[in-house]
C-alpha cells in the first residue's frame, strides 16, 4: 500500500478553498432548488460557517487536516478526532475532479491502521442518501449500527476485513 495522500494542519489561510470545497459537496443537493445564485451561495456561506463553528467547537481535540494533491495543491480536507476507545472520522471531502480516485480510501485505512495499533475502534456519520460514501464505508469494513434520522451511525473495529488494510 502507498503512503496515501499528503496532509498537512488547515491554516487560517485556508478558509476561501474550504468554503469551496464546501459548496462542492452540497452542488447535488441544490442543482433542483429554484433559488437565484446569489441565495444560493449566501445560504452556503451560511451553512459553512455553522459547520465550521459546530466542528471547531465540538470537536476541538480533532485533526483539521488538509489533503494535498502531489504538487501540493489543497484537494480536500479530513477531519478525524483520534481518541480511544473510538477515533471518529468528523468529516473527509474532496473537490469532485479528485474524489474516485483512491485518496478517501487511503486516509480511512491510514485511520484504521492508527486505530488498530491502539487498539481503538473507529466510527463516523453518513448521511443516508451519501450512497458512493456509504459503499466506500462499507468496503473498508464498517457496519452500520445506528440509525440517526437523516444520518447512519456506522463503526468499524480494529479487526476489519484484510481487504481494507
Amino acid at each position: 500500500m502507498s503512503a496515501g495522500p499528503q496532509v498537512r494542519p488547515q491554516v487560517a489561510e485556508d478558509l476561501p478553498w474550504l468554503r469551496e470545497l464546501y459548496a462542492s459537496t452540497r452542488a447535488l443537493e441544490l442543482e433542483g432548488v429554484a433559488w437565484p445564485e446569489a441565495a444560493k451561495r449566501a445560504f452556503l456561506d451560511q451553512q459553512f460557517e455553522l459547520q465550521r463553528t459546530h466542528f471547531e467547537s465540538f470537536y476541538a481535540a480533532a485533526r483539521f487536516l488538509a489533503v494535498l494533491s502531489p504538487e501540493g495543491e489543497a484537494i480536500g480536507r479530513y477531519i478525524v478526532l483520534e481518541k480511544a476507545p473510538e477515533h471518529l472520522i468528523v468529516d473527509i471531502a474532496l473537490f469532485p475532479q479528485w474524489r474516485g480516485r483512491g485518496l478517501g480510501s487511503a486516509l480511512i485505512r491510514q485511520s484504521l491502521d492508527l486505530a488498530d495499533r491502539q487498539g481503538a475502534e473507529i466510527g463516523l456519520h453518513v448521511l443516508k442518501h451519501n450512497s458512493g460514501a456509504l459503499r466506500l464505508y462499507l468496503r473498508l469494513g464498517f457496519k452500520i449500527v445506528g440509525d440517526e434520522g437523516a444520518h447512519w451511525r456506522m463503526r468499524c473495529s480494529t479487526d476489519a476485513p484484510e481487504s481494507s488494510k
